[in-house]
């Protein structure tokens, strides 16, 4: 809602969603996210139908029509390198923008932040985060680790617990993400339908195409004042292809590795053949030379992990 909305004394009469849309700083944080992340259309869809949702419970609010604060605990399924994390971060923002956290924040964990190693450890260290996490966004990556039925001795189960008690006691002041691969979380779900119930929102994260982890490769590039020439990007596209049919694919993760790569032979590449002094364009470019000595091209495996 915008200010004078919020701030009015009794009930509006009407309110422009469109004028609140921007006032709000939504529409800021929207198109960020579209700039900064390449693709993902029905996860960018889904999340302008959250904000949709939210501004016009705002909107309802004011004119006092009867209203609630949705449940907006979320899953992110996906595999690696599909932009989770990041989508996570903008949505701590928007849904401060919009009033339903205090602090915007977003804290990223995993099993070992939460589960301890001995009995009366787990409890102090996932409280721990909640409290760090407390007006913002809790993204757990992995969550389905915290379950571990197999191992008589696992604490995932305490953290399990707690997590779900604050997810339903605070959820007016805390938003918590469950991430992960979409096989692994359905089956996680299944064993805890408590984490189910409380779930309003779940995002599955598709895999980038061919030409859009070539158009992340040259933007990654762009942003370090680097670039492709004709050969390279040729070459590019052709490791792309190549590498995603390989184990341990991580999408944009993978591509940034590639170029971290590429990047050093060209720096190996300019140092041992300058015979003289080199300028800004040979500084920039990444060429066929730099590309094609991986080993993706010749034993059908990557050039180091990714």
């Amino acid at each position: 809602m915008s200010t004078h909305a919020i701030a009015a004394d009794g009930p509006v009469t009407s309110v422009d969603l469109a004028e609140e849309y921007k006032a709000s700083g939504v529409a800021e944080i929207l198109d960020e996210l579209d700039r900064e992340l390449v693709g993902l259309k029905p996860v960018k869809q889904r999340i302008r139908e959250i904000a949709a949702l939210l501004l016009v419970e705002r909107a309802r609010k004011a004119m006092g029509l009867a209203h609630e604060t949705p449940t907006l605990h979320m899953s992110f399924t996906g595999n690696p390198g599909t932009g989770k994390t990041t989508v996570a971060l903008r949505m701590a923002g928007l849904l401060h923008r919009l009033g339903y956290v205090r602090k915007g924040h977003l804290v990223s964990v995993t099993r070992d932040d939460l589960v301890g190693q001995y009995i009366g450890h787990t409890a102090p260290k996932t409280k721990e985060v909640l409290k760090k996490a407390m007006g913002g966004v809790l993204f757990i990556d992995e969550a389905y680790y915290l379950y571990r039925p197999d191992n008589e001795r696992d604490y995932g189960q305490e953290a399990i617990e707690i997590l779900l008690q604050v997810m339903e006691n605070n959820r007016d002041d805390l938003v918590v993400i469950l991430a992960g691969y979409a096989d692994r979380m359905d089956r996680f779900f299944s064993s805890n339908p408590g984490f189910r119930s409380r779930i309003a929102h779940h995002i599955d994260f598709p895999d980038y195409s061919d030409g859009e982890l070539l158009h992340i490769a040259e933007r990654l590039l762009a942003e370090q004042n680097y670039r492709l020439d004709d050969e390279a990007k040729a070459l590019m596209a052709r490791y792309i292809e190549l590498r995603r049919a390989q184990p341990h694919f991580a999408n944009a993760r993978s591509i940034r590795n590639a170029l971290d790569r590429a990047r050093l032979r060209q720096a190996n590449r300019l140092f041992e053949t300058a015979s003289g002094p080199v300028t800004a364009d040979d500084l920039s470019t990444i060429t066929a030379a730099d590309i094609a000595v991986s080993r993706v091209f010749t034993m059908g495996r990557p050039d180091g992990e990714d």
